[in-house]
């Protein structure tokens, strides 16, 4: 809208003190702290839930997908765990009763859930289950409202940790057995799979997928970590890879990202030896350019930090990593999470035990963001807060990171979304907490 005669003469005669003062103005706006709404428990609020994975598409609607371990109503032939799916149609502010992906005689585990960027409309959903020997990829054009459902894997051996990618008509769906990373490859918009492993190096190191990605011209990323053993004993190195294929999943070619030494482990908790372990995220921009966001540590069983890299060549050089927390030295680092959207758009989050002491271990989510592909951060935030009524929750922090995993995604209006899960140890029951803002 043009201002009106004898109006647009005075603007241009004013003097550079007003450029300024609204040039100032505007730093202002874009610097200021970031604000996210306090966390709200989503999901069934009897049982356990823990993992969830969510995504976000071009409407407003946000989903979260999680295993949900107890009995779920009105399905008897569910088994634990159950994946369900809890939906909001108004960005986060409310949400739907949450409901059964797909009845099963076997429990379903380690669920992924993305939104295909090329239409910011089609869902693709996937976990393992028959135990854990088959991998499952659900597709919905309907937002959410029913699902179709292939078999993208079955095996005779025991699997883990699927990672999702989608655009277009490429589906990847990723997967590792003890030291083999795999990846099912469709594209066909996930009527077939094409499996191929991806690391062929003999005994590199029981593997633990982090994230998958597909940039916009159409190449393919994994990250995963690959735990080195010694002498039977936990292992004295975690190398931690990033993958890239340019022929639709056919051939793979990896690349060192770091190495970590072996994590502190859970104490006097019955998990695994990398569930607080170096991890991997990855991501990938509107532009192609590439983040990863991982967890490593120097000192053997000593406490790990958060670590934030680029690459604007398809992974074949990073920059040197950059730290991106503000806790202070020796502080328990886990749980890397990462997100992306348009050009130089980049927002990550992490636990940490910072508000720790010794006698009161507590964790807390933290999150910051780029805009100019992490040459710099906004604020750092926490994410996670009191709510009463929890006995693993206090003002500190909560009490144990609840899953190996959590997840964020961008709406469409440009704010972050972000699912966790929190509970008072390894074994007791938890819940799935949300939070968005920007």
């Amino acid at each position: 809208m043009f201002p009106p005669p004898g109006f647009r003469s005075v603007v241009y005669m004013r003097s550079a003190k007003l450029v300024v003062l609204l040039c100032a103005l505007a730093s202002l706006t874009w610097a200021a702290a970031p604000q996210f709404s306090g966390q709200t428990r989503v999901g069934l609020t009897s049982g356990d839930q823990w993992e969830p994975a969510v995504a976000a598409d071009g409407s407003g609607r946000i989903y979260v997908l999680y295993p949900h371990y107890g009995s779920v109503p009105d399905c008897q032939d569910c088994r634990v765990p159950t994946m369900l799916l809890v939906a909001s149609n108004d960005n986060g502010k409310t949400w739907q009763t949450p409901h059964v992906m797909l009845e099963s005689g076997s429990g379903q585990f380690d669920p992924q859930i993305a939104v295909d960027p090329a239409d910011r409309h089609t869902v693709y959903a996937a976990w393992l289950q028959n135990g854990k020997r088959a991998v499952v990829v659900a597709k919905s054009v309907d937002s959410g409202a029913t699902w179709g459902f292939a078999i993208a894997v079955r095996s005779e051996v025991e699997l883990d940790k699927p990672v999702l990618a989608v655009r277009g008509q490429a589906v990847y769906v990723a997967f590792n057995h003890e030291e083999e990373v795999w990846v099912a490859a469709s594209r066909d918009w996930g009527r077939s799979f094409t499996p191929t492993r991806v690391n062929t190096e003999s005994r590199p190191g029981w593997s633990l997928l982090g994230a998958a990605t597909v940039d916009p011209a159409g190449n393919a990323y994994l990250a995963w970590a690959s735990y080195a053993k010694a002498g039977g004993t936990r292992g004295s190195v975690t190398t931690l890879y990033v993958a890239k294929s340019a022929d639709a999943g056919k051939a793979w070619s990896a690349t060192r990202l770091d190495l970590s030494a072996a994590a502190p482990g859970c104490k006097d908790e019955e998990c695994g030896e990398a569930y607080l372990g170096a991890q991997v995220a990855l991501t990938s921009d509107a532009d192609g350019t590439l983040y990863a966001l991982w967890s490593a540590g120097r000192a053997h069983l000593g406490p790990q930090r958060i670590y934030f890299s680029s690459s604007t060549n398809g992974g074949e050089n990073w920059l040197p990593r950059a730290s991106v927390s503000s806790a202070e030295p020796g502080v328990e680092h886990a749980f890397p999470a990462i997100v992306a959207g348009n050009s130089g758009d980049v927002r990550i989050a992490w636990m940490d035990k910072r508000n720790s002491s010794s006698n009161s271990p507590y964790w807390n989510t933290y999150y910051r963001s780029s805009s100019n592909g992490g040459a710099t951060w906004g604020e750092e935030i926490r994410i996670s807060g009191y709510v009463p009524g929890y006995s693993y929750i206090s003002g500190e922090g909560f009490r144990f990171p609840f899953g190996d995993y959590f997840g964020l995604a961008i709406d469409n209006h440009g704010d972050t979304h972000v699912v966790w899960g929190e509970g008072l140890n390894y074994q007791s029951p938890g819940s799935i907490w949300h939070a968005s803002g920007r």
